[in-house]
């Protein structure tokens, strides 16, 4: 008879999970309390019939470069990756833009004077991505290849103000590094934010920022469908509210965060762990618009209508005070914001012609106003006319953010604080681990953290199968 395994949570991590138990020989089911699969990752319409939405990620360079993502044969089951031409654009008010580009030469021909600080920053991380990819996202442990750790960490650990300053002289290297740096959600003058700069834009030049054809559905109903060849399931409307629910599974996986998992386990955790997850520290919500348009965003920098990422934040300073204000639990002013346009490269998400746009600025964990003003400033800021091309809007705050997906507490998209200590120790120094028997969480919450790749699904498995192969 097959070992069984229930995972609760069909996001990316919960779904890679039960991939890698399916594939050691496991019998799992994956309980969703939605009726749609996917977590973070789903799709759908937000604004008006036919304008596809993506409700959560939409640009996933994490995904593609995941080294477990990469390593399954996904297309066999619908998902189709588009890459734009550009991989990031980050418009100045000079009415220029700056490109991450796939190839770096063509990045570096644009920051003149710092190109060679910049090529010397990446040039190494993106000719070893493999190698890289697969030290940085795992838990902290030997590195597989710890010279190119070391050159890398040396930078990493640092703020993203202190790098960007002591390397760059322009405000075009140092606006294009900081807008990468931001999606940590970390103050850009906090330890560690510039390994997010660092991973992203290296990932951006090695595997690319593309987006899946039809929307982030896609990857989920691409999981699944490999997950279903491999005779496993997943039940969707169907929550579990209690641990003692599912009793006589051999193994558990939990793609929740630690505060989800209290209620889960309902008294059955002693004092100190408890008090472990009553402690962690979740970081800034976000403000999420999305739009169905008559009209491509009429871009003044015309290079920012080559990529499907736009980082709309204008200088290094602006950035920093927008995610200060996040983090310090103020009112965003004039939020950094981080915009998407698929259509622009995949018309199979809107009717023939129109277009969709989607975006977000970072806001005080759990923080009740909305930036719908700031953020369409910010456009208009640098796409005048903007407003005249909205058909329909839709808003959601950190609350309606974690209303759609329960994961999100108070709005945070990367399941807790990058900090230091909880990048070190995620969620408790158990990492995967509880102390009840066979319980393994497997979210963002865990190592390596937040993003579209499933390698905290599929790591939190393996260590799953070290136990049950040990106590058999």
């Amino acid at each position: 008879m097959k070992p069984t395994a229930i995972v609760i949570g069909s996001g990316p991590n919960g779904l890679a999970g039960a991939i890698t138990l399916a594939q050691a020989g496991f019998d799992v089911e994956v309980r969703e309390a939605s009726e749609q699969p996917g977590g973070g990752a789903r799709s759908g319409e937000l604004t008006l019939p036919g304008f596809i939405h993506d409700l959560g990620s939409a640009v996933h360079p994490l995904a593609v470069g995941s080294p477990f993502f990469s390593g399954l044969p996904l297309h066999d089951h619908g998902l189709n990756w588009i890459w734009p031409s550009a991989q990031l654009a980050h418009p100045l008010d000079d009415g220029s833009a700056v490109t991450l580009e796939f190839d770096i030469s063509q990045t570096t021909a644009q920051l003149h004077d710092d190109g060679p600080a910049y090529r010397k920053l990446f040039e190494p991380l993106v000719e070893r991505w493999p190698a890289l990819a697969r030290d940085v996202l795992r838990p902290l442990s030997l590195p597989q290849h710890p010279l190119l750790l070391a050159q890398f960490g040396l930078r990493a650990v640092q703020p993203c103000t202190v790098v960007a300053k002591s390397l760059f002289r322009t405000e075009r290297a140092r606006a294009l590094f900081a807008g990468i740096c931001a999606h940590s959600t970390l103050k850009l003058e906090a330890p560690l934010s510039a390994a997010f700069g660092m991973i992203l834009g290296a990932a951006g030049h090695a595997v690319g920022w593309p987006i899946p054809q039809g929307g982030a559905q896609r990857i989920s109903d691409a999981l699944i469908g490999l997950l279903q060849s491999l005779g496993s399931r997943v039940v969707t409307a169907a929550p579990v509210h209690a641990l003692r629910q599912i009793r006589g599974y051999d193994l558990t996986l939990c793609d929740v965060t630690p505060r989800q998992f209290l209620l889960l386990a309902e008294g059955e955790l002693r004092r100190p762990f408890r008090q472990l997850l009553e402690q962690y520290k979740y970081g800034p919500g976000v403000c999420k618009v999305d739009w169905a348009l008559r009209e491509p965003i009429p871009w003044r920098a015309k290079e920012c209508s080559r990529s499907a990422t736009v980082h709309l934040g204008g200088t290094l300073e602006e950035i920093a005070a927008s995610e200060r204000a996040a983090n310090e639990g103020r009112d965003p002013e004039h939020p950094f914001v981080l915009l998407a346009q698929p259509t622009l490269f995949d018309p199979t998400r809107a009717p023939a012609g129109m277009h969709t746009a989607w975006a977000y600025c970072h806001v005080p964990n759990g923080w009740t106003g909305s930036a719908l003003s700031q953020i369409e400033a910010q456009i208009e800021r640098f796409a005048p006319g903007f407003r005249e091309c909205v058909l329909a809007r839709t808003v959601r705050g950190p609350g309606d953010m974690q209303c759609w997906n329960s994961n999100l507490i108070g709005g945070d998209i990367n399941g807790g604080i990058p900090n230091i200590k909880q990048f070190a120790l995620r969620p408790t120094w158990r990492r995967y681990g509880t102390p009840l028997k066979g319980v393994y969480f497997c979210s963002s919450s865990t190592p390596p953290g937040g993003g579209v790749h499933g390698m905290c699904g599929y790591w939190a498995a393996q260590w799953a199968l070290r136990y049950f192969k040990a106590k058999a």
